[in-house]
């Protein structure tokens, strides 16, 4: 595998963009907005999503995503989670047979509102089903600006077919963006969609005060709602003790980089959802997502009740105080995972 499309021009995109591209693959990257595709390419720096970062003359950047597709064997779904569904049938139509690229990756971490679907769940239903076998997620703890800072960064993929998994470990990996290898592509995906929302409790006891106890409690019990849900669905276990769970989750929960984190740090704080939303120029995957796992524990009859309270506050109208009143308010129960 020699070269790539990464569809997103947001930080994450850039960010991988610019890693496969210093490392000599042939790299497209598309951007859906003709206006900053041009500043790009020009620059060679993304003045708004990714500023100050230097990116590679070889690096090509178009807002035309057949003339980024072409020739490209590995394409990267680097959007956020409610624009994979209508990027993927994008790509569908753009990709001939004869040399349609080979694998797909999602780097999205969110679950498809309408739906209840997982991204690769997404990429399989609308890509032609003999590229089905081809799709694969790479998730983990990894803020852009650092990767692209190349500061030492670890991270998981997961594909159905193994030699799939292997080859992306390959074609992903440098001396400072090492990648590990999975099969469960269930588990990689619920912790990175998870972990968002968790990151917006996290944000809000921040918000409100609290300090590190609180935290703390938040990302241990969050780490049991996720393994919970996990298991209902098929995922192994010990997925979440991994970078694509606690490790992201960690991270995403204590990192001042988190947009998820700043978006719970603004509810304490007293702002208001719109407010919130319309001051910020990148996605926060919780926000959405919270709306997704609440009806997916809802569905399965799991208990996430840290997930739930995020909802509450979020579409609800439900006060943040009021919500950790409410958390900690709930029946005592035993710490036992997976089943409490």
């Amino acid at each position: 595998m020699k070269s790539a499309a990464v569809l997103g021009g947001g930080s994450w995109g850039t960010a991988l963009a610019k890693l496969l591209a210093e490392k000599g693959i042939d790299t497209s990257l598309w951007v859906r907005d003709e206006s900053l595709a041009k500043e790009i390419e020009q620059k060679k720096e993304n003045p708004k999503y990714l500023p100050q970062f230097n990116l590679p003359d070889t690096l090509g950047v178009t807002s035309d995503l057949a003339e980024s597709l072409a020739g490209k064997e590995v394409v990267l779904f680097v959007v956020p989670s409610h624009a994979m569904r209508e990027t993927a049938n994008l790509v569908a139509k753009a990709i001939s047979s004869n040399k349609a690229p080979n694998l797909f990756v999602s780097c999205a971490k969110g679950i498809e509102n309408e739906t209840l679907m997982t991204m690769t769940e997404v990429l399989q239903e609308v890509l032609p089903p003999e590229m089905a076998s081809g799709v694969a997620v790479l998730s983990g703890p990894s803020f852009a600006k650092e990767v692209a800072q190349k500061m030492p960064t670890a991270v998981t993929v997961a594909a159905f077919n193994e030699d799939v998994a292997r080859g992306l470990q390959k074609f992903f990996s440098t001396d400072f963006f090492r990648v590990y290898t999975t099969q469960d592509v269930t588990g990689v995906q619920l912790g990175g969609a998870v972990k968002n929302v968790l990151a917006i409790a996290a944000g809000i006891s921040d918000g409100l005060g609290f300090g590190t106890n609180t935290r703390a409690a938040l990302i241990t019990r969050g780490l049991a709602e996720m393994s919970r849900l996990g298991l209902k669905l098929g995922a192994n276990p010990l997925t979440f003790a991994g970078l694509a769970g606690l490790g992201d989750l960690v991270l995403t929960c204590t990192g001042d980089l988190s947009r998820n984190r700043q978006v719970g740090l603004k509810l304490g704080s007293g702002q208001t959802m719109d407010d919130i939303l319309a001051s910020m120029s990148m996605v926060a995957e919780g926000v959405k997502t919270s709306r997704s796992l609440y009806m997916l524990s809802k569905k399965h009859q799991v208990d996430m009740p840290i997930t739930e309270h995020v909802f509450q506050v979020i579409y609800k109208g439900l006060s943040p105080k009021d919500a950790v009143r409410g958390l900690l308010e709930r029946p005592q129960k035993y710490e036992l995972y997976g089943v409490h």
